[in-house]
């Protein structure tokens, strides 16, 4: 793997330190609420983050799974959102928390915002690790956000490419022969 990434864009130290921040955050958003919380993960992208987030949140939380597909290989313009997973767990009366890996299109947070609001949730936020400031709609709110990064192809910490890199512990962006030759 290592040898397919370009540069690291943030460290694995990075990372963890801002997790652990934004979970001090958003506690102080749910401390003392009575509707309770329902963290709502868009998998596959964000199940490392949501790891690491949830072990530094000090709240009593339901977790509700829900996974979406639209992008293929090195592309980040989404064909047609496909539902792979529906949302499995009640949201009904309940805070929400959408907690999603990247903002770059804002294709899957604002699709994933509206399937939510029609549940009927007390609220709904987003938190998101990274976000392309050039790219992100500014009309999608996201309250909750790790990092501003540039337009690059980032892998790692649960972002991949064609389905692999999920598991290098950095953010890195790829080399641009990756992206031309493709995995096997």
């Amino acid at each position: 793997m290592e040898r397919d990434i370009d540069r690291i864009l943030l460290s694995r130290e990075q990372i963890h330190e801002r997790v652990r921040a934004m979970a001090r955050d958003i506690a102080k958003v749910y401390e003392g609420s009575d509707a309770g919380l329902t963290i709502v993960p868009v998998l596959s992208g964000s199940i490392i983050f949501l790891a690491d987030l949830i072990r530094e949140l000090p709240l009593k939380m339901k977790i509700a799974l829900l996974q979406l597909s639209s992008y293929r290989g090195a592309t980040t313009e989404g064909a047609e959102i496909r539902t792979v997973l529906d949302l499995v767990g009640d949201v009904a009366g309940r805070h929400v928390l959408i907690v999603d890996d990247i903002l770059d299109s804002g294709r899957t947070i604002r699709h994933v915002q509206k399937r939510i609001w029609a549940k009927g949730p007390a609220s709904v936020r987003t938190a998101v690790l990274l976000r392309k400031p050039d790219r992100a709609p500014p009309d999608i709110r996201v309250e909750h956000i790790g990092f501003d990064i540039e337009d690059a192809f980032v892998v790692g910490y649960g972002l991949d490419y064609d389905d692999h890199y999920r598991n290098y512990p950095h953010i890195g962006v790829l080399k641009p022969e990756v992206l031309l030759v493709g995995q096997d």
